[in-house]
């Protein structure tokens, strides 16, 4: 003691929490971005993180602009909001989706968050009883191995199989399950792939879960960014055979991420989700459930716990849903898809003229793509993650190691930017593998 100070604090950091986000998209994005040279006087051009709306050729919809101001200048949307979420939002969210659901949703059936993350972080906390394991894809999206480590909740990898246009392997989905099992993601249409999955393969899917006893979370956050060969299906369609959790905003269609409205859904036409008896687990302990007087709580009831305890969505943000989802015409859509259409073909004419990468065309969708990185073809580079702090040291761009999503020497590529600018990147990629190209 020195001073009357202790010789020894009695806080410090959550070790679990710093490893889990060190695995996130912004967690690597950070080390990558950490590597620019500031002596390189050429703009940074970022490929790795799927936000357009920094470029004015993909601003949102006036009418969305408008809904926002309108919401503002109403003052009815000054006040705290309701838990779960203005009701007059949630009706308008339900009656959005039941437009591609054989069923009707109810506004019960909707819960509001701060964007589709905190649905995610949500859903995970609800579903981490001790003991469970939760089924996630590979490739897939970091941030639910993110929640999953930091809510001490075990997941298990299943494949996304790229010869099959990165379909679910059902089979290794079904060697993975056990009586512990709680639910498996799905990412449709796919991040980080570009994948969307066919009505035929969802069912499947759907079918695999119902026998296995287990829910289906279905990430939606990219729903109807399609102009592939195959539709957009959303997994309720396939809620009467398996509960279906649906998470979902309004970021990627309308070009608001910082906007932050999202949205837990639950497609579950049998009720199975208000029925079933959510128990803690203790394998190490089978008779402790003898000595505690334990009740069974049913997931919905569980959600809507958490989102007591969860800060809510800016009310004058959800105050504008209902008007940006009615009045946002076809055309704004349109031109959105034709955009990603234009750059999605730049990308992928450009990727064909470096042979160390390799982009599957089955992909070809307005989304982040998988590049399959071949480190046999270059000199000094490791890995992906080599390759992507060199490239941002040497060239100033900045894509994603694939390993953050589960593929070790693949690389994530974004297109929805604007044209010149993608062309300049795919061209300083182009002349950093010609400068790393092993000598024939």
């Amino acid at each position: 003691m020195e001073n009357g100070a202790a010789e020894r604090w009695g806080f410090r950091g959550n070790q679990v929490l710093h490893k889990a986000s060190s695995i996130t998209v912004r967690g690597v994005l950070g080390k990558v971005i950490s590597n620019l040279n500031p002596q390189d006087r050429r703009p940074v051009i970022t490929l790795g993180q799927g936000d357009p709306s920094a470029f004015s050729s993909f601003r949102t919809s006036p009418e969305a602009e408008e809904a926002i101001v309108d919401a503002v200048r109403s003052r009815k949307f000054n006040s705290y909001s309701p838990d779960v979420g203005v009701l007059t939002v949630r009706r308008a969210i339900a009656e959005y989706l039941s437009a591609d659901l054989p069923y009707k949703l109810s506004p019960d059936d909707v819960y509001l968050t701060i964007g589709c993350a905190q649905a995610i972080k949500l859903i995970i906390k609800v579903l981490a009883l001790p003991g469970a394991n939760i089924l996630l894809p590979r490739p897939g999206y970091a941030l639910y191995e993110a929640h999953a480590a930091a809510n001490h909740l075990e997941f298990r990898r299943f494949d996304l199989l790229p010869e099959k246009g990165w379909e679910v392997d059902l089979e290794g989905v079904k060697a993975l399950a056990d009586e512990n099992t709680v639910a498996m993601v799905i990412i449709n249409p796919g991040n980080p792939c570009g994948n969307v999955f066919t009505h035929q393969h969802l069912k499947k899917v759907a079918e695999t879960a119902r026998m296995l006893g287990i829910l289906v979370i279905a990430d939606e956050v990219y729903g109807h960014l399609v102009f592939g060969s195959n539709p957009y299906v959303p997994m309720g369609v396939f809620g009467s055979i398996t509960p279906v959790i649906t998470l979902g905003s309004i970021s990627k269609r309308w070009i608001v991420p910082g906007w932050r409205l999202g949205w837990l859904v639950t497609n579950d036409p049998n009720g199975i989700l208000c029925k079933s008896g959510v128990l803690p687990l203790f394998p190490d302990h089978p008779n402790l459930l003898l000595s505690q007087n334990f009740s069974f709580v049913h997931v919905v009831e569980t959600i809507v716990s958490s989102l007591n305890i969860c800060t809510d969505p800016a009310t004058f943000i959800q105050g504008a849903v209902p008007q940006i989802i009615e009045k946002t015409t076809d055309d704004f859509f349109s031109r959105i898809i034709g955009l990603l259409r234009k750059t999605a073909d730049i990308c992928f004419d450009g990727l064909a003229d470096i042979p160390a990468l390799l982009a599957h065309t089955s992909q070809k969708e307005p989304l982040p793509l998988q590049v399959n990185l071949n480190v046999s073809l270059l000199e000094d580079i490791e890995d992906d993650m080599d390759f992507c702090v060199k490239l941002s040291k040497e060239e100033s761009v900045i894509i994603l190691p694939g390993f953050t999503v589960g593929m070790k020497n693949w690389l994530r590529i974004t297109f929805a930017t604007e044209s010149p600018s993608l062309e300049d990147g795919l061209g300083r990629i182009k002349a950093f593998c010609q400068r790393h190209a092993k000598k024939q």
